[in-house]
Parts: C-alpha cells; structure tokens; sequence
C-alpha cells in the first residue's frame, strides 16, 4: 500500500509520527491533541494534515476554515485526550442521561494526577536497532480505508487528500473535532470533486 503514497501523503504519515514523539509544529512537547503520546493515532495525523501546504489536502483544510482554526482544533484535540477519548459530541450525549464528563474527569485527575485519562506515554516498542511509534488500530484503519477511497475514485496512488477523506469517512476523534469545526465528508469530497472537474 505505502508504495502508492504522495510524497505528500508520506510527509503526513512522517509527520505524525513526529507528533506522537511530542515534537510536531504548535503541540510540541505533548501539551494536548496526542501529541506525544507514544503512538500515532487520529489526532496525530489530523495535525500533521493541517501542517501541509500547498496540497490538494491543504487547499480543502483552508478553503473549509480549518486552517484559520488550528488553534481551536488543536484544543479540541487536547480536550478529547484528556477525556480519555469522549468527544464533544459523546459528552454532550452523557449529559443528557445525567452524567458531567468534566467533572468525572477532574474527580480521576484529582486522585491520579493531570492527564491520567490520556493514553500512557510510554507505549514504544523496539524493532531491530530503531525506536519506532506503533499506529493505534484507528490510525491503521484511516490508512486503509485511504487506498479503498483511492481506488473508489479512480484514482492511481494515495495523496493527502485520500488521507483526509479516510479521517472524515467515519465517526472517530478527528471526524468529530473536523465536523465541530465545519470540515465533514461530504464537504471535502464535494471539494475535490468541483477541484477535478476544473483541471478536466
């Protein structure tokens, strides 16, 4: 599959492993949004997304809004971290049946310290000589369903683009926090699609 990527879509990839080990752009040093984590999920390559620039992926990302919102998305990202996963979306539902995610979140932080729901930091694991950043199950599945888009849309490789489509193809973290921020699905395909039919 990897050898269908962009140069593009490879600088995503790289960049959120970089995420994972704490050193991406804006979230650098894990402050929030799985950025440092130890594994490269979602988040990592939703911002690692936002990082790109002039990509079909980047020109969606600004024309939608999201870019002029990264800081935003990048709280969001933090905030879903801390809570263990719950989206915005799922703690408003939890509400509604009586049940305050902040506060459950703060009672644990408050007994096992800050950042106690997020996911552990130290999740590396050793293959041969090098350190690698293993992809949680939701990340390994954004990069597959990117070559199902791919060859979906005719396409003959996997760029940014596909990557982006595969985060907002199904509920997950980065779909949510995307959606909150006005970047669905169908907003990106139409995109693309309006895109293509200009280069003709």
């Amino acid at each position: 599959m990897f050898e269908r990527f962009t140069t593009s879509a490879r600088q995503v990839v790289k960049g959120a492993v970089k995420y994972a080990d704490g050193m991406g752009g804006g979230m650098g040093g894990g402050t929030g949004g799985g950025a440092g984590s130890g594994t490269v999920g979602e988040a990592e390559l939703l911002l690692a997304l936002l990082d790109r620039t002039g990509t079909p992926a980047a020109d969606v990302l600004t024309a939608l809004g999201a870019t002029g919102r990264r800081a935003a998305i990048e709280r969001d990202l933090a905030a879903v971290r801390r809570r263990g996963g719950i989206s915005a979306a799922d703690a408003k539902a939890l509400a509604g049946l009586g049940i305050d995610v902040e506060e459950v979140v703060a009672q644990v932080e408050r007994v096992h310290g800050p950042g106690a729901l997020a996911e552990p930091a130290e999740t590396t694991r050793r293959r041969g000589r090098q350190l690698r950043r293993p992809f949680t199950r939701e990340a390994k599945s954004v990069l597959e369903r990117s070559l199902r888009i791919s060859l979906g849309r005719g396409d003959k490789y996997i760029g940014d683009e596909h990557l982006l489509l595969a985060l907002t193809a199904r509920p997950g973290v980065a779909a949510h926090v995307l959606a909150d921020h006005g970047v669905t699905y169908v907003q990106v395909e139409r995109f693309l699609t309006g895109r293509r039919a200009e280069a003709g």
